[in-house]
């Protein structure tokens, strides 16, 4: 077993690592109050926190100790935390990544002259692990379609990617209805060539065009700040179109799991 940090194997680092636990979700955050004169506490509810992810790891024997030190050299500079969350793919689990970086200080024990052991320990504020290949929805007519989420086991907030034409105007609106949530563009100024990206994840929303380059902000194109998640499996979605033009959808899924 290994892993991969930043796109660099583990193995070209000269690293043998393994997993020795797994967290099933991340930590939980309780929402709790106590109430004068009621045993135990008023249950408010719960959510996820960050998740820990714990790798063992050995250094295959080099020929000398200046070799080691330099070889913990090289791994102190590929896991530099300064840097900021890197994606970081487990070898046992090669469906999904986790945006991640060391959280704890290593301490590397001397096993015999020129190899060591030591663990890692990954910080994943955000505690869910997400498809490296996945799932893309299209949508070339208005009406009811449905999509079916295949991958994760969590619900997911996609990116819609919404392709027309729409002029200026209080009556003039693309509407996407999933699951009974809509997410209305109305007074918009989208054109041929065109697309309307909204980030559910990032709660965001821009114009871009054909060569992905943004043009402007699209937050004020929405009627309300509703952003539509996709449930695992089935998922109705209804487009509809007043004084516009709808001419495509697509929905990248960004499946994950707890």
């Amino acid at each position: 077993m290994g892993f991969s940090y930043n796109d660099i194997t583990s193995k070209s680092m000269g690293l043998k690592a393994r997993l020795t636990s797994w967290q099933v979700s991340g930590s939980l955050r309780n929402f709790t109050t106590t109430v004068p004169g009621k045993y135990g506490v008023t249950d408010f509810g719960a959510d996820f926190d960050y998740r820990e992810i714990v790798v063992s790891c050995n250094i295959f024997p080099r020929h000398s100790f200046f070799a080691l030190v330099s070889t913990l050299d090289d791994i102190a500079a590929w896991l530099d935390p300064v840097g900021g969350l890197k994606q970081l793919v487990l070898d046992d689990v090669p469906d999904r990544y986790f945006m991640a970086r060391l959280n704890a200080a290593v301490e590397c024990e001397r096993l015999l002259r020129s190899s060591g052991s030591f663990d890692l320990t990954f910080f994943c504020p955000d505690p869910f692990g997400y498809a490296i290949e996945d799932e893309t929805f299209s949508i070339t007519e208005a009406g009811n379609s449905t999509v079916t989420r295949l991958i994760g086991n969590m619900e997911s907030n996609p990116i819609y990617r919404i392709e027309g034409v729409i002029t200026s105007g209080a009556s003039n609106s693309i509407s996407i209805t999933t699951n009974g949530q809509e997410l209305k563009i109305v007074n918009a100024t989208l054109a041929a060539g065109e697309t309307l990206v909204v980030d559910t994840d990032r709660m965001t929303a821009y114009v871009e065009d054909a060569d992905g380059m943004i043009l402007r902000n699209a937050l004020p194109y929405l009627e309300e700040l509703n952003f539509p998640t996709l449930a695992v499996g089935s998922n109705t979605v209804s487009v509809t179109a007043e004084n516009a033009t709808f001419t495509g959808l697509e929905i990248q899924a960004r499946s994950r799991w707890r």
